[in-house]
Formats: C-alpha cells, sequence, structure tokens
C-alpha cells in the first residue's frame, strides 16, 4: 500500500501572519526624507531674457510660508555685483515680493532667496535671468558727495549663504516615484503568492480522495 503524506492546508492565522509580515517588511523599507516647500514660479523666470528690469521680483512656493523677522530673505544682483533690492521682502502665503530699485542696467541677473518652509526648515536656492535693455537713470547731482552715495547703496554681503550642492527645486513626486513603483510592485507579489497558496491548498483534499480510491483497487492487494 502507498504511504500518503497528508498537507495541513493554509489557515486564516497563517494567512493573515503572512499579511502582517509583508506590511511589516514595506513599512522598514527605506524612506527619502520629505521634501521642502519648492520653488514653484518665478517672476522675472528663471533662466528667462527680459527687456528692463521690473519694480518688483515675486517668487511663488508650494505651500504657505512661515513668516517673521529674519525668516525671508531675498537679495537680487546685478552683473557688477551690486545689490538691486529695495527693502525687505514681503512674504504673503506662498508668494514673496521683493522690491527692486529703478534703472537696472542691461546684464545678467542673481537672486538668491531663503525661506522657512510650512515644516519649520529653512530652505535656500538661487536662480538667474538677463536684461537686455538698461534704464539706468541720470548721473546724480554733483552736491551728492562719493560716501553718500557709496552709504546709500544696499550692499550684496547680505545675501543669504546658499549651500554649495543645494539640490534645485525638484519635484518630489518624481524622487518618490520609485518607491512607489516599489510598493505597488511589492503588494502585487504578495497578493500572487497568496491566490496560489489558497488554489494548491483547495486541490490538495481532492488528490488525496482520489489516492485513497486508488488504493482501494483488488489488483494492489
Amino acid at each position: 500500500m502507498h504511504t500518503l503524506t497528508s498537507r495541513r492546508p493554509l489557515t486564516p492565522f497563517m494567512i493573515a501572519a503572512a499579511l502582517l509580515v509583508a506590511f511589516a517588511l514595506l513599512l522598514a523599507w527605506p524612506q527619502p526624507a520629505a521634501a521642502h516647500d519648492a520653488l514653484v514660479e518665478s517672476d522675472p523666470a528663471a533662466d528667462s531674457t527680459i527687456e528692463t528690469l521690473p519694480d518688483e521680483l515675486t517668487l511663488t512656493f508650494g505651500a504657505a510660508l512661515i513668516g517673521g523677522e529674519g525668516s525671508t530673505e531675498v537679495v537680487v544682483t546685478d552683473a557688477a555685483g551690486e545689490s538691486v533690492t529695495d527693502g525687505p521682502a514681503e512674504v504673503d502665503g506662498a508668494m514673496v515680493t521683493q522690491p527692486l530699485t529703478a534703472g537696472g542696467e542691461a546684464g545678467e541677473y542673481r537672486v538668491l532667496w531663503k525661506v522657512v518652509s510650512s515644516d519649520g526648515h529653512p530652505t535656500d536656492g538661487e536662480f538667474r535671468f538677463t536684461v537686455t535693455t538698461g534704464s539706468a537713470p541720470e548721473t546724480a547731482a554733483p552736491s551728492a558727495t562719493p560716501t553718500e552715495s557709496a552709504s546709500s547703496e544696499p550692499s550684496a554681503s547680505t545675501a543669504p549663504p546658499a549651500e554649495e550642492g543645494t539640490p534645485a527645486d525638484g519635484d518630489s513626486f518624481v524622487r518618490n516615484l520609485p518607491w512607489i513603483i516599489g510598493g505597488i510592485i511589492l503588494a502585487a507579489g504578495l497578493g500572487a503568492l497568496i491566490a496560489v497558496l489558497l488554489a494548491k491548498s483547495r486541490r490538495e483534499p481532492g488528490a488525496a480522495e482520489q489516492h485513497d480510491a486508488g488504493s482501494d483497487d483488488p489488483a494492489e492487494r
């Protein structure tokens, strides 16, 4: 007679334990750090070419920023490295407005910005744009001394320190896409494995009955 080896079918407890282990592994998988509020757009736009320097620069971020003294700084410098900002920046929700001095010269302008994201973390960045037509005012009156002219010119040294290697404003969704795809693949694989195990556990009782029936054949006795 043939010796039958029975296999224990999968129980709901075993399936639940397998799902719990898979979920724990997914939670333990390294996740990318949450991105700070990114710069969505600016006016003038980054790397754009405009005819004359506007009266103000606007920066729009992905969420409302945290305001307060010293939390927001914007410095715009011309091709000679001289600051053309005129007063402090103003924060209104997710928008920052920085007044600029009149009479900007033609050339490349550099924008340095630093804000505090809605999550409480400071973030900064920079970009450039080009002015094609200068609109510098006429030479100042002779009564103005060189010392007075120099003291009235904002210093570019107040520019917020920009970290070397700071990532440009990126799309957090693109950075998170590999992890999202990995989670979907893991869930699909786990579902397929559970389906195979359930199908196998349902087939085994029928196979065992057929084997018992065959063992009753008089020819085998």
